[in-house]
């Protein structure tokens, strides 16, 4: 079976694919590190996060491919960074899904889907 994702709005498309690349623990927690940080080397980054160095290196790799993550090899070391254009572009994405889910929850029938009940509705 094939995903027919042309079929979907571009905003709904970006939104689904930097979900997809923060639905990893490590990838976040990265991002924290690296926002409290303001700049990392690869080897600091391992030597905080529960993870090996590869591990984290796999995961930095993947960041930097979406554009969350800015590196510059400085001699022997990678030094890391948020790319900040690609927080600027998530932020309105989230804020538009929350939006939507802001306005359901608002007007939405408190009793139907309960926990428990047999999700009919």
């Amino acid at each position: 079976m094939y995903a027919r994702t042309e079929e979907f709005t571009e905003t709904q498309q970006a939104l689904a694919a930097m979900a997809k690349l923060l639905s990893h623990p490590a990838r976040i927690a990265i991002i924290e590190l690296l926002a409290q940080e303001r700049s990392c080397i690869s080897g600091n980054i391992a030597s905080k996060l529960p993870l090996s160095r590869p591990t984290v290196s796999q995961h930095l790799q993947e960041l930097k491919r979406a554009g969350a993550v800015i590196g510059e090899v400085e001699s022997q070391r990678v030094c890391y960074c948020l790319n900040p254009v690609f927080f600027n572009r998530l932020q309105p994405l989230m804020r538009y899904l929350f939006a939507e889910v802001d306005k359901y929850a608002a007007t939405a029938d408190q009793s139907c889907c309960k926990p428990g009940d047999d999700n009919t509705c």
